[in-house]
């Protein structure tokens, strides 16, 4: 395909990765982006790329993944509640200042001809080009133009949080919750350089309006930093910070917006990064998404004949990850919004259930490679000494623990199926989308008077991973004892659940459907 003219809308991390990886595959073309801001101006602190993501860029385009490797800060995880504190080693986290990781893009773009025009904000219909990649944000004014052809959907979180930085760089990165006397904020904060860290820093809205953001957020110009909620978090998160200041950088309080759109393409203009999809910021997606959408691009329009069916592969080849990451995304947006809830959890059993919240990662691939932190969270979970974990054959381990609570006793975690015939047994079929919201909290209401709620529903994973959301909320907000029903190939989803507080026993319905391989004995109240 000859492409004679590529126009770039947007001169963040994907359209200046988009620009150079297309300028060395069309050496010929006249490559632009257009940035409507100056060379170093950019909102946020730093950005983080997770292993994962250095190996594509890697593959992608060796030389620019080496240069943005040699100005990152690694670092490692921890969760800190009170002060109990779990880590994680993990070599390969590496964080980057954003200002940096344009510098580093714009000279990459720059060396292989690409040319950057700042100061210039460029609609679609004032650029002739053969090929026009609109990367131009969460607010895309291309996808808002072309929006009867894009057909965007957007939606709202409740959750608020803002970003912000300070001037010296955490040991680690840090989840960390902190009670005022106004309600529950939960850091955010990983180091990005020698001297500064990220700190985001979310909470419900009912805290935010008694500390009194909501006037404070009204009162903040766009322009500006909200100094009453920076000054309030920096008093709230003290030990965190040691003594340091927070950083404002048009630092204000935002509600996340998730944008899907059901096309990503119409004619030459294509979407990409956050004009086309957005992730939840808890799974660290952003940048990510932006420069692995350029990678497919790239591939996509040098392996076609004509931009049509190239525009068409690339879509083709994007959206079942995004989607399947949106998917993600929003499960952990929910949990995070929750978080609060948790913190009565000991840090390593709360790890865990940060971990698996989502379903990315199963139980034991967070035993391998955290094998210190997940052994004491099972400890925990299963009230023994780390000693007596076993090293292998940890499903079998996990369910075969005893459960006592609120007067039943159960020599295992598997529900025998008598007990869903029992009386004080409520049986709830669950359709829903998640296990927060108007939906959700009717069972809660209607389920209070319950002994035991068995929760079943549709085979598919994303239902089952809904359930045990459910499961968790039914635990704390009712004194009845949790089933979740799921099919055989669900068990890892309902040991991780198990060890997560997710639900008190599971039954797995093959097994099920065999009589049960428990029962169950009734005692005095504990």
């Amino acid at each position: 395909m000859n492409l004679r003219r590529i126009a770039v809308l947007g001169g963040g991390p994907g359209g200046l990765y988009a620009a150079r990886l297309l300028k060395r595959s069309h050496p010929d073309a006249d490559v632009t982006v257009y940035e409507q801001g100056s060379p170093d101006t950019t909102f946020g602190f730093g950005v983080g790329l997770a292993s994962r993501t250095q190996r594509n860029l890697r593959e992608a385009d060796p030389a620019s993944l080496d240069a943005i490797v040699d100005v990152s800060h690694p670092h490692e995880m921890s969760m800190q509640v009170g002060e109990d504190v779990a880590r994680l080693s993990h070599g390969e986290l590496l964080a980057i200042a954003r200002t940096t990781l344009l510098e580093v893009l714009q000279r990459h773009a720059a060396d292989v001809g690409v040319r950057l025009e700042f100061g210039q904000r460029r609609s679609v219909g004032e650029i002739d080009a053969d090929l026009i990649i609109a990367a131009d944000g969460v607010n895309s004014a291309t996808r808002a133009d072309l929006a009867t052809e894009f057909r965007p959907h957007i939606t709202t979180g409740d959750g608020l949080y803002l970003w912000c930085g300070t001037d010296f760089a955490l040991p680690s990165a840090i989840f960390t919750p902190v009670t005022t006397e106004h309600g529950t904020f939960v850091a955010h904060a990983y180091p990005y350089a020698a001297d500064r860290s990220t700190f985001l820093i979310e909470t419900d809205e009912n805290t935010w309006c008694d500390a009194g953001f909501d006037a404070s957020t009204d009162a903040t110009a766009a322009a500006d930093s909200d100094e009453a909620s920076l000054r309030y978090l920096e008093k709230a998160f003290a030990q965190t910070l040691g003594g340091h200041r927070l950083i404002g950088n048009r630092t204000r309080w935002m509600r996340f917006r998730t944008v899907a759109c059901e096309q990503w393409h119409s004619g030459n203009v294509v979407l990409l990064g956050d004009a086309a999809h957005t992730a939840h910021y808890s799974i660290g997606s952003g940048t990510k998404l932006a420069m692995e959408d350029a990678i497919a691009l790239d591939r996509a329009v040098g392996d076609a004949s004509n931009l049509e069916d190239a525009l068409t592969a690339y879509e083709a080849a994007r959206r079942p990850g995004v989607e399947y990451l949106q998917s993600i995304a929003a499960r952990s947006e929910l949990w995070w919004e929750s978080f609060p809830s948790r913190t009565d959890i000991p840090v390593e059993q709360l790890m865990i259930a940060y971990m698996t919240r989502a379903g990315k990662v199963g139980l034991d691939r967070f035993v391998s490679s955290a094998p210190d932190v997940a052994t004491r969270g099972l400890a925990d979970y299963a009230g023994v000494d780390p000693a007596r974990v076993p090293a292998e054959r940890l499903a079998d381990w996990v369910l075969a623990r005893p459960l006592a609570r609120h007067g039943l006793t159960f020599p295992r975690r598997t529900a025998p199926q008598s007990l869903r015939d029992e009386p004080g047994t409520e049986v709830i079929t669950v359709d829903l989308g998640a296990a927060w919201g108007a939906g959700a909290d009717d069972i809660v209401a209607r389920s209070a008077g319950a002994s035991v709620l068995w929760l079943t529903g549709s085979a598919d994973r994303s239902a089952v991973l809904t359930r045990l959301d459910l499961g968790e909320r039914l635990r704390r907000e009712t004194a009845a004892v949790v089933v979740v029903e799921a099919p055989t190939d669900a068990q890892d989803d309902l040991v991780a659940g198990l060890v997560s507080l997710r639900a008190d026993l599971v039954c797995i319905a093959d097994a099920a459907r065999r009589g049960g391989v428990s029962e169950v004995v009734h005692t005095a109240a504990v």
